[in-house]
């Protein structure tokens, strides 16, 4: 699938935000500041080894740019030796950079808190000392409220016996890593394959978590999908259709539950996070998990739109507007035709357990 925005950035960037305008240095450029043009917001995020916080992102569309670095000390242009050897007081972080109009901060930090264990104060698996430990820098007062908020419903949710200990601390200062730690997962992908396994961070993120993955779903031909959906259904789905404001199942269901790809049957959203946007259509503020959407350009009726598609049975689902309520502005304007609601009291039954904290 293609991504909705790309950047073009030539060189990795320093942060140095002030008075609400974002300035950045450009690497090797000594003080040279330069202006990224574009709407974009800055998520900075430490959870142990930088390499695996950098690679969930950046197949992440909405994302524009992923940078590894070093956050939240005090001395000028730290290096990865003193960082590592715990010399200084930075952390082994990252800056994700995002459209807001495509993917919301909230979304930003669903997909952090499933790579690591937030439990853990002394660092991340095998990276031990405060330069690995996990923590959420944040750039303004609605930035703090979003992870506070995120931090207490993890910490609610059941999945984990220990207290959340990662730290939410207001951002200062990101340096960029060295050139060879950009892009690791890339450059080098058995030894971050080896590391990622190695560390025992794998085992943890799919014990806890699992990983969207093709094989938990049940794909049918293009025949059989055709003969199992009513016409409406397929003709959404399958042909980017649309269907009737008012007068379709969802868009004014209160009951609490999940909705699911009506093909794949794969999660998508939560009666927790639907809200009622007068269109007629069932409206979300976001999913149950970005990983399970596809976001494309959509021109076909004349505008720029952001098409939602569903990643496994690429279901035509509607589309996001930045036009929805806090905490996130983004409207999931979703068609019934498209999803399958499963009663929270069916859930369990249903094999959708996992996902009751989601409701909850």
């Amino acid at each position: 699938m293609k991504k909705v925005f790309l950047i073009n950035m030539l060189f990795i960037f320093l942060i140095a935000c002030s008075d609400g305008n974002t300035q950045v240095m450009e690497k090797g450029s000594g003080d040279k500041l330069v202006n990224i043009e574009g709407n974009y917001e800055i998520a900075t995020l430490a959870g142990g080894c930088f390499w695996c916080i950098e690679a969930p992102f950046e197949s992440i569309d909405g994302v524009l740019k992923v940078v590894s670095g070093y956050a939240g000390g005090k001395k000028e242009n730290p290096t990865y030796s003193e960082v590592s050897s715990g010399n200084t007081d930075y952390k082994e972080s990252v800056q994700v950079y995002f459209d807001p109009e495509v993917i919301s901060y909230s979304e930003i930090l669903d997909i952090y808190w499933k790579q690591f264990d937030p439990t853990d104060k002394g660092g991340s698996f095998h990276d031990r000392g405060s330069q690995y430990e996990s923590a959420i820098f944040y750039n303004n007062e609605k930035q703090k409220q979003i992870a506070e908020n995120s931090k207490m419903i993890l910490e609610n949710s059941g999945i984990f016996s220990g207290k959340i200990v990662t730290e939410i601390t207001k951002f200062t200062t990101f340096y960029p890593a060295e050139d060879y730690h950009q892009d690791y997962y890339k450059n080098n992908p058995m030894h971050y394959s080896n590391y990622k396994k190695g560390s025992g961070r794998d085992a943890f993120i799919k014990g806890v978590w699992g990983e969207p993955d093709l094989s938990d779903y049940d794909i049918p031909s293009e025949d059989e999908i055709k003969k199992m959906l009513t016409d409406i259904q397929y003709y959404v789905t399958r042909k980017n259709g649309t269907e009737r404001a008012f007068d379709n199942p969802y868009w004014d269901n209160k009951e609490s539950g999940i909705y699911v790809d009506i093909i794949s049957g794969e999660p998508l959203f939560s009666s927790k996070d639907k809200f009622k946007s007068g269109t007629g259509w069932p409206s979300f503020t976001k999913p149950i998990d970005p990983r399970f959407l596809n976001k494309v350009e959509d021109n076909s009726v004349g505008m720029s739109r952001v098409e939602v598609r569903s990643r496994f049975g690429d279901s035509h689902l509607g589309h996001v507007f930045y036009d929805g309520p806090e905490p996130t502005n983004l409207r999931y304007c979703m068609k019934s035709a498209s999803m399958k609601f499963i009663p929270k009291d069916k859930m369990k039954e249903a094999g959708y357990e996992k996902y009751l904290w989601k409701v909850e």
